[in-house]
């Protein structure tokens, strides 16, 4: 009997301890449980924290890139960063890389490539261009030649009509240019030929480029302002006047856009007709953006709003809705990568 007795006690000591142990080993998976859902917690968190950004980004120049990027601008606060002030100006392109060279913007927008001389300034504040400063084409852009709705002659010219009108003295000594001196059965009244001014990177690629420095007839009437050139030709049957297609866009209800004939009969602008190997190739001009690295790497909003510009939800998405023809896929792609290399 005793050794019954002491066996059953024996018996029911262990399970005892088993049931203890058991408990313990709940207990302790419980806590380890808790700990790992708060520490995952913490760290969504703190990502959730160091994903939200505030500050501002600025950016100026170009008056033709405005519309895009200041479209890029208002998706990325809406989407991404509320917290993030992204403010654009629209200087033009000269005036913004006077305000960009010495650091008091972090973008500057341009319709032309950057000038030899504004690298020189760059380097003379401490900045080499490729490393202290990236530059990302944004999209390609065609000149558009606009005129009067009520302007039914002039809807079609030959690329050569459109540069020879605008050279000073190739139809007249003292500039005072025709219709009919371009086509004999046009209107014999005086054109009258507006642009925008030397601020501007259209300027310099009508000037520079299209008429290869040729001066432009004294009597073209240069503005800063693309609005004040649409109300100057919507309000004049006989103006004429350049600027990006973009703007053209934005005023079809005005404005009348020329077909050009670069040779091969007359070409409309168009988001499908821009670009260096399509049919208005002529007119044809990539638009940039070009990035301060240092200020990318001490403010992280710049970096991150940079990032957006060249991700698939920046310019390639928002291009044609203003206007512009998008880069290839990977021309953005070289971009992110680079981005993506800053520390």
């Amino acid at each position: 009997m005793k050794k019954n007795l002491l066996a059953l006690l024996l018996v029911f000591v262990m399970m005892v301890a088993v049931v203890g142990c058991g408990q313990d080993e709940v207990q302790d998976t419980s806590n380890g449980a808790a700990t790992e859902t708060e520490t995952t917690e913490a760290e969504a968190t703190e990502t959730e924290e160091m994903a939200a950004l505030e500050g501002a980004v600025i950016v100026d120049g170009s008056g033709t890139v405005y519309p895009l990027m200041a479209h890029i601008a208002e998706e990325y606060m809406i989407n991404e960063q509320e917290d993030v002030s992204v403010q654009v100006g629209r200087a033009g392109s000269s005036a913004g890389f006077k305000k960009f060279i010495p650091g008091e913007t972090d973008f500057s927008d341009a319709s032309r490539k950057i000038k030899d001389s504004e690298i020189e300034e760059l380097a003379t504040n401490g900045l080499t261009f490729g490393e202290d400063v990236l530059e990302f084409k944004l999209a390609y852009d065609g000149l558009t030649m606009v005129i009067n709705k009520d302007n039914d002659w002039a809807k079609e010219m030959t690329k050569d009509e459109i540069l020879n009108m605008y050279i000073s003295g190739h139809y007249a000594d003292d500039d005072v240019v025709l219709w009919s001196d371009v086509r004999a059965d046009w209107p014999a009244e005086e054109i009258k030929f507006y642009g925008p001014n030397e601020n501007h990177g259209t300027y310099e690629f009508f000037y520079e480029t299209l008429l290869d420095e040729q001066d432009m007839v004294a009597t073209a009437n240069l503005q800063q302002e693309y609005s004040t050139l649409v109300d100057l030709v919507s309000n004049d049957v006989n103006a004429i006047a350049f600027f990006g297609f973009g703007y053209y866009v934005s005023n079809t209800d005005k404005l009348t856009a020329v077909s050009v004939d670069f040779g091969n009969g007359p070409v409309e602008p168009a988001v499908e007709t821009i670009g260096e190997d399509l049919d208005y190739a002529g007119f044809t001009r990539p638009v940039f953006t070009y990035l301060n690295v240092q200020y990318a790497k001490e403010k992280p909003q710049v970096l991150d709003f940079a990032r957006y510009v060249v991700s698939p939800e920046g310019a390639k998405r928002l291009a044609g809705e203003n206007g512009f023809a998008p880069m290839p896929d990977s021309v953005y792609e070289e971009y992110q990568a680079q981005l993506d290399a800053i520390q």
